[in-house]
Formats: C-alpha cells, sequence, structure tokens
C-alpha cells in the first residue's frame, strides 16, 4: 500500500475515536504536521473530514454519505431476498435484483427460473449474480436512471455510449430521455428484447430510506415463453412486491400498491436515520 494512502487512512480512522488538532492528528501517525496538514487539507477538499471552527478535525459528511451507501447495497439483497423466492415460485419466471454502479447495472441476486426444455439456466451467463449488463438496454437500468436527479441525468446521457444490441435496442439520448419520463410516469419499465433479442423484462424500483431507488426488481421471461403483454399481466404483483421489499428494509416506497390492490400491509421497520 502507498505510504500516502496509510497514512491518509489511518487519520481518517484515528478521527473516528473523536475530533483531533492538527498536531494531535499529527501525532497518532508519527509524521510531522506539514505532512498531516496536507493530508487532511486534501481529505477535507473531498468531504472525508471536516474543519470545526475551533480549528480541530472530524470525519466528514462525505465518509457517512459512502458507508450508507454501502449498507443499503449489501443490506437490500438480505432483504429481498424471500420476497424475489415467492414471486419466482408464483409465476415461474427468472427474478432479479439489480442494482446501478455508473453506466451498468449490476445484478445482486437472481432466482432462476428451470424450464422444462432448457435446463438448468435457459438465460446462461449473461444474468449470473455478479454480472453487468448496459444500464440503457435493461429495463432495471431504465427504472434506477428514471430517478436520477436531473443534472446527474444529462451528465450520464453526454458520456453514455447506446449500442445496437437488437433491432429494438434505444438508439440515442433523445430516444432514451422520452423512455424515461414514461418510466418515470407509469413508475416500472419494460426491455422488449432490447438487450437479448429472444428476452422480454420488467422491472420496478425500490425505495431506499430518503425515498429515491437504490435498486430494481425484474422478471425476465423467453420472448416465446411471455410477451410483454404478458408480462405486464405480473405488473400488480411485481408493484407489490418492490412496495413489500422497500418497507421491509426501512425505505420510503409512495404507498399505492400492496394495500389496494392485494390487501398486504407490511410493518415499516424503523429507519437507520
Amino acid at each position: 500500500m502507498s505510504q500516502t494512502v496509510d497514512r491518509a487512512l489511518t487519520i481518517l480512522a484515528s478521527l473516528g475515536e473523536g475530533p483531533a488538532s492538527l498536531e494531535q492528528a499529527a501525532a497518532r501517525i508519527g509524521v510531522h504536521k506539514s505532512t498531516a496538514l496536507r493530508l487532511l487539507r486534501t481529505l477535507q477538499e473531498h468531504g472525508f473530514v471536516h474543519r470545526q471552527s475551533d480549528q480541530r478535525y472530524r470525519l466528514g459528511g462525505r465518509l457517512f454519505a459512502l458507508a450508507h451507501q454501502a449498507l443499503e447495497g449489501i443490506d437490500i439483497r438480505q432483504v429481498a431476498a424471500p420476497y424475489l423466492a415467492v414471486l419466482n415460485e408464483r409465476y415461474g419466471h427468472t427474478v432479479h435484483l439489480s442494482v446501478l454502479e455508473e453506466d451498468e447495472v449490476l445484478y445482486l441476486d437472481k432466482v432462476e427460473a428451470k424450464y422444462p426444455d432448457h435446463g438448468r439456466s435457459w438465460l446462461g451467463e449473461a444474468s449470473r449474480i455478479g454480472r453487468r449488463a448496459p444500464a440503457v438496454a435493461t429495463a432495471a437500468g431504465k427504472v434506477l436512471l428514471a430517478d436520477l436527479p436531473a443534472e446527474k441525468l444529462t451528465a450520464f446521457l453526454a458520456e453514455v455510449e447506446f449500442p445496437a444490441r437488437t433491432p429494438q435496442s434505444i438508439r440515442g439520448p433523445e430516444e432514451f430521455r422520452a423512455e424515461l419520463t414514461e418510466v418515470r410516469r407509469r413508475g416500472w419499465a419494460v426491455d422488449q428484447a432490447e438487450y437479448q433479442e429472444a428476452v422480454n423484462c420488467i422491472a420496478a424500483p425500490i425505495a431506499g430510506t430518503e425515498g429515491t431507488a437504490i435498486a430494481a426488481c425484474s422478471i425476465s421471461a423467453p420472448v416465446r415463453i411471455a410477451s410483454v403483454n404478458e408480462l405486464s399481466k405480473l405488473l400488480p404483483e411485481l408493484l407489490c412486491t418492490v412496495e413489500a421489499i422497500s418497507l421491509a428494509y426501512g425505505g420510503a416506497p409512495t404507498p399505492r400498491w400492496c394495500e389496494n390492490r392485494c390487501g398486504a400491509k407490511h410493518e415499516v421497520r424503523a429507519s437507520r436515520t
């Protein structure tokens, strides 16, 4: 490990014990005050350290935000697992849990459908746990991107490429922006053979503690087994599922599906904030 990185991490760990002056921080890592000051200023510029009015340094808000995001990404898989299993058992199709990472979706969990003539995995390696897929070509990516702040979405669309994976693939940023407007309005997204030519998919967002989308749940099926119209008949159940996962996680979804559609009432877990 780089000596500079090691010292920066050591300072951060020491500030976890409480605020420290420049002299105290330097003493904790055994360096001159000028070296400690350079490290602290760099950490401060990135929001990992905050300088108080009494000139002491404490951990910054950026560090807590990153920790919160990491916890959400890990914990959501455990919370969602039983709901994914029920959705898969009830309808027989493949169910995924995905998160957004830069311009891709990362598959955190999967319950595989076992259609009689497709053996163990009809989707193959394309969507196994840990694999990634272009966000612009998947239903899960659409629901997660639709919840981005306007400025982040604009920056994303300025950089991302739109691969023509199938004849149905979206071809450019304007078409994609229009698609996201519709996704935002209705609360779910569809991939009509856009990522894989023989696969249809629908997805809906899971809300985190801030009320914004932290993950997506999707149902996928071969085109020959379920058309988009047939998959769309499962939307009430999918929307119930993502709302139930959100509530179980302690999130803040828009309460419109579980009680109104299927009558289920879920206990809201205490928020972490």
